[in-house]
C-alpha cells in the first residue's frame, strides 16, 4: 500500500509554519513534514524550544541544563530541515506553559499552521496526549497538524461495544 505524498502544490502550500519542538523522536518528523508543506525555497519555518519555568522561579531565570538542551535541539532540527531550502530561524523561549506560548509563538508570527510532534504514552493507564497539544488544539488560531510517533507494542485491539 502506497500513501500518498504530503506535498502539496504550488498554490496550496503554506508560506509559514511554527513547528514546537522537545527533544523527542518525534521532532524530526514534525519537521521534515512541516518542509514539504512550505512553499518551497521560499516558506518561512519558525522552530521553538520552550522551556517551562516553574512559578517559584522568575521567568527570565536563567536555567543551565535546560538552555543546553533546547540550544542542542534546535541546532540538530535546524540540520534536519536546511535540506528544503526554506528560511529557518529556531528560537529558545521561556514560559509558564509550552502550550500558550506555542499559542502566543503562531499569533506574533501570523503563522499559516503549528505542526506538534508527540509520542505515543500513558498516563495512569490511558492514551495521553499531555498538556500542551489539547491546549493547542483549542486555542491556536491557525491550522494544527500533529505527528505521534507509531505505537511502540502494537497489540491487536478488538471492536469495543
Amino acid at each position: 500500500m502506497e500513501l500518498a505524498s504530503t506535498k502539496r502544490p504550488k498554490d496550496e502550500a503554506f508560506s509559514s509554519i511554527l513547528v514546537a519542538v522537545e527533544g523527542r523522536k518525534s521532532d524530526e518528523e514534525a519537521v521534515k513534514l512541516a518542509c514539504d508543506l512550505l512553499v518551497p525555497q521560499k516558506g518561512d519555518l519558525f522552530i521553538v524550544y520552550i522551556i517551562e519555568v516553574e512559578r517559584g522561579m522568575p521567568l527570565d531565570a536563567e536555567i543551565v541544563p535546560a538552555t543546553a538542551k533546547g540550544e542542542e535541539v534546535l541546532k540538530e532540527m535546524e540540520e534536519v530541515a536546511k535540506p528544503y531550502r526554506c528560511a529557518i530561524k529556531a528560537e529558545l523561549l521561556q514560559s509558564r506553559k509550552a502550550g500558550l506560548a506555542v499559542v502566543q509563538e503562531a499569533v506574533d508570527k501570523g503563522v499559516d499552521a503549528v505542526v506538534l510532534g508527540t509520542t505515543y504514552r500513558h498516563e495512569f493507564g490511558s492514551f495521553s496526549l499531555g498538556d500542551t497539544v489539547p491546549y493547542v488544539l483549542e486555542n491556536a488560531p491557525c491550522k494544527v497538524l500533529l505527528w505521534r510517533d507509531a505505537v511502540p507494542h502494537p497489540q491487536v485491539v478488538s471492536g469495543r461495544s
